[in-house]
């Protein structure tokens, strides 16, 4: 019974939305009209089948990248038709005033029809966005962008000028649907000839076992002097439903042995020292820390920190670009580099390199892409590499960062 009234909400949905296209349509041929409505009706025929063979059969058997994309295409047109109704709701509140000014006041019969330009405008509201996000659904999502900066330290050795870090961060391989173009953004990484890669936290949605397919391609990442990684807050496993606590604590060392047989050195509230070219530098990692009550506080960045006093360098992994303010600057002064992610930019935003870099996500996270500098202490935050949600980008490219250290001239 609870179905049917699904399936009906959705029919009165689609009915509601439609009405634009009937008013646009009314001066059209009768071959345009029915193409118009036959291709506008196959989306909630489309939709209503795919509810009812979830119901009965399910997915397991299906293509992943064929159901990712079908569920995709799905939502993305319901978010286009909810945009409609948002504007059709406006030319309905008219109408009614409009009645109700009929009723009381008299008067002049006004014209009590849809507003055509109303509609028109409902219509261009909903399908900008489904074009937009369909382009970033079938385009984007693996197109990988590489980004450099320099950072100038003072009175950095010279035995460190020009160390390069290549930086990758929310890869979310639960969310992969395909091998290959994955591949490409790991010869891309070793293009770098990178000193050391970092890798930034949340690996997996919340399994261990969705990383498994992508082990033989990952664990191909070279560096120098070595591939560390950190945990990000879906790592933990914190946002899937358990049959017992075992069993989300055996998830959990899944997830770390999985660090390990990629070769990379998963820091947990601590620290490695490490000599390069004479000199000593403390990669310094910490489990996820977030200044926003809805993520958890799992770092200790005072653990972490302990025994680093000898580096002349000091650069910090820590998941959540929060963290940088909330703790590091001003408590952690000679920290010098925090690499962050978390944020994806939203996957949704413009950047025109020196003219404009928005996301809406910068009303949550005052930090959320590209360098920041406080009294010169620097944040970097990775864009991320892979996706979550919604299975593309709009603007906000997938990120491989090489970030080259600098003496301060």
């Amino acid at each position: 019974m609870r179905f049917i009234f699904v399936i009906i909400f959705f029919l009165l949905f689609d009915w509601y939305a439609f009405q634009a296209f009937l008013t646009i349509s009314e001066s059209w041929s009768s071959t345009s009209k029915y193409i118009l409505y036959g291709l506008y009706w196959l989306f909630p025929l489309i939709t209503i089948g795919t509810m009812i063979y979830a119901a009965t059969s399910g997915f397991a058997t299906w293509n992943k990248e064929i159901f990712a994309t079908l569920r995709g295409i799905l939502v993305l047109a319901y978010f286009a038709k909810f945009l409609i109704v948002l504007v059709l709701l406006i030319d309905d509140i008219r109408r009614i005033a409009m009645d109700s000014y009929q009723a009381f006041a008299g008067g002049e019969t006004f014209d009590r029809s849809r507003s055509k330009f109303l509609s028109q405008i409902a219509i261009f509201t909903g399908t900008l966005p489904f074009v937009m996000m369909s382009y970033g659904m079938f385009r984007n999502k693996y197109r990988y962008k590489i980004i450099k900066e320099i950072v100038k330290i003072d009175q950095l050795p010279k035995g460190l000028e020009g160390l390069k870090i290549v930086q990758i961060s929310d890869i979310h391989s639960g969310s992969f649907t395909l091998k290959e173009p994955v591949k490409l953004a790991i010869e891309m990484i070793n293009q770098q000839n990178a000193d050391l890669v970092f890798f930034t936290g949340d690996l997996v949605n919340s399994m261990a076992e969705e990383m498994q397919p992508f082990m033989d391609i990952f664990d191909k990442i070279e560096s120098k002097y070595g591939v560390y990684s950190i945990t990000g807050n879906h790592d933990y496993g914190d946002y899937a439903r358990w049959e017992s606590l075992d069993a989300k604590k055996a998830n959990f060392k899944e997830f770390m042995a999985t660090h390990k047989k990629l070769g990379w050195d998963l820091l947990m509230n601590e620290n490695r020292m490490l000599e390069i070219n004479g000199e000593q530098i403390a990669v310094i990692g910490v489990e996820n820390y977030s200044a926003h009550p809805r993520f958890p506080k799992y770092g200790d960045l005072s653990k972490a920190h302990a025994g680093t006093e000898t580096a002349v360098v000091k650069l910090l992994l820590s998941h959540d670009p929060s963290h940088w303010l909330d703790e590091v600057v001003g408590g952690f002064k000679d920290i010098d580099i925090t690499f962050s992610g978390h944020t994806h930019g939203m996957q949704f935003g413009i950047e025109i390199p020196g003219l404009i870099k928005w996301s809406p996500i910068k009303y949550v996270y005052k930090q959320w892409a590209g360098l920041y500098e406080s009294e010169k202490q620097y944040l970097y935050v990775n864009r991320g590499l892979g996706f979550l949600g919604y299975p593309g980008r709009v603007g906000i490219l997938p990120e491989i960062t090489v970030l080259e250290l600098s003496r301060q001239s």
